[in-house]
């Protein structure tokens, strides 16, 4: 037996173990505990090596382990068990037998975070139920609306591309709307089940991950209302569009993982920039709790979905188009026009843009913080318009200070090659 073989076996131990123990340490016994989680991995384990040498073993391995569990349920519920076991600890099992045989035949990381996320799922049990019960309709039909387009209506877009330019891929663009949708719902599900009674500095986190424009709206509109604090209206909203440029950061991850590491220094430098000017707004007056955010009926509309595809869309064929017959400064002027109202269309486009190779790397990241900076200026519109004069003055001083900081980045930051 050689060391791989050892080490194989060590971790298969201690993952069955590890679910195991949590079975085991349940209030009411389970008929599955510690050591028959520790046998049942190792079980897969031992398969997955005989199985080199003998084709068949790991199926039958895996049909005798079903075999065993659900006759013993079977057998305790004709005595007579009074108790409600379910089938969790079952499915468990199962899953538990494939780990151990995934210690074998692929990366051993992948075995330990399947592994990992069996004890941890079992453990957030009541957290789990909790987290569900407090989803209501709206969300429920937002997560079916994201399933439709993602995985009914993107397998059939076809991945090609078309046009003058050959920039305009349909299922490139469906992606991106997927990608889109899916970071807003995230952030919606994760405010109205952990967030929407935090306080403000959730209220920002998850404005920011949901829609910083339309935190902005509805805060500026807040504002003028006689019990309003303006120092935590001000505090959410310079939150919010601090978080854009992590959640900016996320999708050029997505999109071009391979630059990330050269496009996201100059991104996050702005984005702590204006982090620090709300701890500076947290320090002078905007400590404490603030009202939940107004959520949308549905954040997951098809027509809203379809607008940003078509305006993703646009703005590749523009960019491609100024690229063409304007040069760079063309491309920065398509990128501060798109980015007066939205910094993920003008993000997603020219990462895919510098990662086919049609727009340079150190324009790319200029293009997108040029975006998000037009984006920061036209919330601050937003908030002359909507908020009280008290307000504007707070979010100008730091707006403006984040401008600076955004235009100085984009003049003195290194090229980036």
């Amino acid at each position: 037996m050689d060391m791989i073989m050892i080490e194989q076996l060590a971790i298969s131990l201690g993952l069955g173990l590890l679910v195991g123990l949590e079975r085991e340490w349940l209030p009411t016994k389970k008929e599955a505990g510690i050591r028959t989680f520790a046998l049942i991995t190792l079980l897969g384990t031992v398969c997955a090596w005989l199985s080199r040498q003998f084709s068949g073993v790991l199926a039958v391995g895996l049909v005798a382990v079903a075999m065993t569990l659900f006759l013993g349920q079977y057998l305790r519920v004709r005595m007579g068990d009074a108790r409600d076991y379910g089938i969790t600890t079952e499915i468990a099992a199962l899953v538990m037998f494939g780990v151990g045989a995934l210690l074998v035949i692929a990366p051993l990381p992948l075995a330990v975070i399947i592994g990992g996320c069996v004890a941890v799922l079992l453990q957030w049990k009541r957290g789990l139920h909790g987290l569900v019960q407090r989803i209501g309709d709206n969300e429920i039909r937002a997560v079916s609306r994201l399933i439709l387009i993602w995985l009914i209506i993107l397998p059939v877009m076809p991945n090609r591309t078309f046009g003058p330019y050959d920039v305009l891929n349909p299922y490139q663009i469906w992606l991106m709307v997927v990608l889109i949708v899916g970071l807003s719902l995230g952030g919606y599900i994760a405010y109205r089940a952990f967030g929407a009674r935090a306080g403000t500095l959730l209220a920002g986190l998850f404005g920011g991950l949901i829609s910083s424009t339309a935190t902005s709206v509805s805060y500026s509109r807040r504002s003028r209302m006689p019990e309003a604090s303006t120092a935590l209206i001000a505090l959410v909203i310079m939150i919010a569009s601090g978080i854009v440029f992590a959640r900016v950061t996320f999708e050029i991850f997505i999109v071009a993982p391979e630059f990330l590491t050269k496009m996201a220094p100059p991104l996050l430098t702005l984005m702590l920039l204006i982090l620090l000017i709300s701890v500076v707004f947290w320090l002078y007056g905007g400590r404490g709790a603030t009202k939940p955010l107004p959520m949308e009926k549905d954040p997951a509309q098809l027509k809203t979905a379809v607008i940003f595809g078509l305006l993703y869309a646009l703005i590749l064929f523009a960019v491609a188009a100024a690229r063409e017959y304007l040069g760079r400064r063309g491309l920065y002027l398509v990128s501060a026009i798109s980015g007066l109202t939205d910094a993920d269309a003008i993000t997603l486009s020219t990462a895919h843009m510098v990662k086919t190779g049609k727009v340079a790397l150190d324009t790319g990241w200029r293009m997108i913080l040029l975006g998000a900076l037009c984006n920061v200026l036209f919330k601050g519109g937003i908030v002359a318009v909507l908020g009280s004069p008290r307000l504007f003055r707070k979010i100008a001083a730091g707006f403006g200070a984040a401008i600076i900081g955004g235009v100085l980045i984009l003049l003195f930051w290194p090229p980036v090659i």
